[in-house]
């Protein structure tokens, strides 16, 4: 396994610094049909462009971490893709960091290929991190944990989502230890490996449903926890804290559709993210 060489700070080491700053929250940038038309906009792309850059507005300054779903800029093929480019050339502008929900994949080169697309350095799609799903095997991902570790950038390996048909599969035990720990404590070796100190956060990190009643331990993971089912979905702030009580630093819920439906006035919706955010802070 690689050992990094210097001592740059990891993705981890930023989110963890723009939490401080911001609060632990991540915004998703969601143009779902539905919304689209709740904000009065038009449901092809000039909508998706009108609402996505409203939501840059409204989220760069605001957001520890804003997050584009990939799959409502794909439904609108390669200009919904221009779109996403746009988005995510103006985080990066505005020095917010940015998250690619595209959920990849694959193996081998084809796994190379999405990681050179979402963290490559010369993509167009360049995210500062990507989430990625680990059910081919989380060998199978290593061309972008790779990249990730050359870029400075980060991934969030889908461990334990909260949607009910993911349960039987994840929440299997082999040799005593259900599928999504091991995905998890496979990630907390790599980050353990990679890390250049020991207070440093690690770039790899997981995704796992604050709705969970029997989620994955989180101890020795090293990196950073994205938690989606926060509002909307039933999960509360203290559902975060317990699950990442022993770094809670490093637990960074996804909030969306509350925050989203407070649109589509700018003010309204920077407004939402700075009261939720609130919520997520020492």
């Amino acid at each position: 396994m690689p050992q990094l060489t210097n001592t740059a700070p990891t993705f981890g080491d930023r989110l963890v610094a723009a939490g401080r700053q911001r609060g632990r929250l991540c915004v998703g940038i969601d143009p779902h049909p539905h919304l689209l038309e709740a904000w009065g906009l038009s449901v092809d792309v000039d909508g998706l462009r009108t609402f996505s850059m409203r939501c840059v507005e409204a989220f760069a300054d605001t957001a520890a971490v804003v997050k584009p779903q990939v799959a409502f800029f794909e439904r609108c093929g390669s200009r919904g893709f221009a779109v996403l480019e746009e988005v995510l050339a103006a985080l990066r502008e505005q020095s917010c960091l940015s998250l690619a929900d595209a959920k990849r994949g694959d193996i081998g080169s084809t796994m190379a290929g999405y990681a050179e697309a979402w963290l490559g350095e010369d993509s167009p799609l360049r995210a500062d991190a990507v989430t990625v799903s680990p059910y081919l095997g989380v060998g199978a991902l290593s061309p972008v944990f790779d990249i990730a570790e050359k870029t400075g950038a980060g991934v969030f390996v889908l461990a334990a989502t909260s949607n009910p048909e993911a349960v039987a599969l994840q929440s299997l035990s082999v040799d005593g230890r259900s599928v999504a720990q091991r995905v998890v404590d496979e990630l907390g070796q790599r980050n353990a490996a990679a890390m250049a100190t020991d207070d440093a956060v690690g770039a790899l990190g997981v995704v796992v449903g604050a709705t969970l009643d029997a989620p994955p331990v989180l101890d020795l993971l090293h990196g950073p926890v994205l938690l989606p089912g926060v509002g909307a979905q039933g999960a509360t702030p203290a559902d975060v804290r317990q699950l990442t009580s022993a770094a809670p630093e490093l637990g960074f819920a996804n909030v969306s559709r509350a925050i989203l439906s407070a649109g589509p006035d700018v003010a309204d919706l920077r407004k939402a993210v700075i009261d939720t955010a609130a919520e997520f802070r020492d």
